[in-house]
C-alpha cells in the first residue's frame, strides 16, 4: 500500500531514523514539557531561530524551551590553538566552534550520537549539500534489521530527512570519514546524546554555518582528553543535557526532578518508541519513496555505504 505524503511525514520520526538507544533519553528541557514540536514563530523566539522559508520549504521555529544557554548560537572567546577559519567539534561538551578571528569564535550547540564519538582528529570539508538524501549503512541494517531494513533504499532530501536542511561531509585526503555535520528534524535532541548519528545542529544553525564555510574548511574533532583540557569536566543530567561538573545548582535541581518522577524513564520511552518506529519504517518502506541522489551515509561506520559524489 502506498502511504500518503502526510503519512510519510508522520512516520519519519527522529528516533526511527537515528536508532533508539538514546535519542529520547531526555526529550524534555523542562521536566513537565515533552516532545513539543512548534511550527510557528513566536515573540519569545530569538530572530535567528524564528520560522523561515528556505528553498520552498518552511523551517519551523525552535521552541524557547530548547534554547537553553549552551544550545544557542553565540559569539564567545576562544583560546584553542586552531587557526581562524577552522571548525572545532567537541562531542563531549556538545559544542561546535567556528573560529572567526584570533581569540573569537561562533559557538553552536549540537547533538551527538554514540557513533559521532568514534572519530577524532583532523579532517576537511570536501562536500556540501543542501537537503541531502539519506541511506542507512549496512552496519545499521545488520544491527537492527527490523528498523533499518525497510529503509535500505534510503530517503529523499527534505525536512523529514534525518540529515535535515544541510550537510557538511568530512574527508581525510580523498577518504570519506563518514562523519557528517548536519541539520536535524528533531530540535529537542540538540544538546543531548543519541544512539547514532554524527554531529547535528538546529536547522537554522546548520543553514547559517553552511553559508559561511567553503569547501576545504579544516575541521578538528576533539578527543575526550582535549575536551577535558579545553572545556573542563562535564556531567550529563537526567534531562539529557550536559553541564559543568562544578554547576552544583543545576545538578541538584535535575536530581530532584528525577526523584520526583518528572523526567521520563529512558528505558521505557526507548522501548515504546522502537516498537512504534519499526511499524512506521515498514509503512515508509512500502511507500515507494526512496533516496533521489547518490547514497549519503547518515553516521560514522565501517559499512559498505559509499558516497561517490564530488
Amino acid at each position: 500500500m502506498t502511504a500518503s505524503y502526510s503519512t510519510l511525514k508522520r512516520a519519519i520520526r527522529p528516533a526511527m531514523l537515528f536508532g533508539l538507544a538514546g535519542i529520547l533519553a531526555a526529550c524534555a528541557s523542562a521536566p513537565e514539557q515533552r516532545y513539543a514540536q512548534p511550527t510557528q514563530s513566536t515573540k519569545a523566539v530569538p530572530a535567528e531561530y524564528q520560522a523561515r522559508e528556505d528553498d520552498g520549504k518552511t523551517i519551523p521555529a525552535i521552541s524557547p524551551k530548547y534554547l537553553v544557554e549552551r544550545n544557542r548560537r553565540q559569539v564567545v572567546p576562544y583560546h584553542g590553538p586552531e587557526a581562524v577559519g577552522t571548525i572545532v567539534v567537541d562531542p563531549y561538551a556538545r559544542f561546535l566552534y567556528y573560529i572567526t578571528a584570533p581569540g573569537k569564535a561562533e559557538r553552536y550547540g549540537v547533538a551527538v550520537g554514540r557513533d559521532g564519538k568514534t572519530f577524532s582528529g583532523d579532517a576537511t570539508i570536501k562536500r556540501k549539500q543542501e537537503y541531502p538524501s539519506w541511506t542507512p549503512t549496512q552496519n545499521m541494517i545488520q544491527e537492527d534489521p527490523d528498523l533499518y531494513g525497510p529503509l535500505k533504499d534510503g530517503l529523499p532530501g527534505g525536512l523529514d530527512n534525518p540529515l535535515g536542511a544541510r550537510a557538511l561531509y568530512l574527508y581525510q585526503g580523498n577518504r570519506d570519514t563518514y562523519y557528517r555535520i548536519h541539520g536535524t528534524m528533531d530540535p529537542s535532541s540538540i544538546g543531548r546524546a543519541t544512539s547514532a548519528g554524527c554531529i547535528r545542529l538546529f536547522n537554522q544553525d546548520i543553514i547559517d554555518l553552511f553559508s559561511k564555510v567553503p569547501k576545504g574548511t579544516p575541521v578538528k574533532v576533539r578527543s575526550r582528553a582535549e575536551s577535558l583540557e579545553m572545556e573542563g569536566p562535564v556531567v550529563q543530567l537526567h534531562s539529557g543535557y550536559v553541564v559543568s561538573a562544578y554547576n552544583q545548582v543545576a545538578i541538584n535541581e535535575d536530581e530532584a526532578a528525577w526523584k520526583a518522577g518528572q523526567i521520563p524513564d529512558q528505558q521505557k520511552v526507548e522501548e515504546e518508541q522502537h516498537q512504534a518506529s519499526v511499524a512506521m519504517a515498514q509503512e515508509v518502506g512500502g511507500s515507494g519513496e526512496t533516496a533521489s541522489s547518490t547514497v549519503d551515509c547518515g553516521y560514522s561506520g565501517t559499512g559498505t555505504c559509499v558516497d561517490t559524489t564530488n
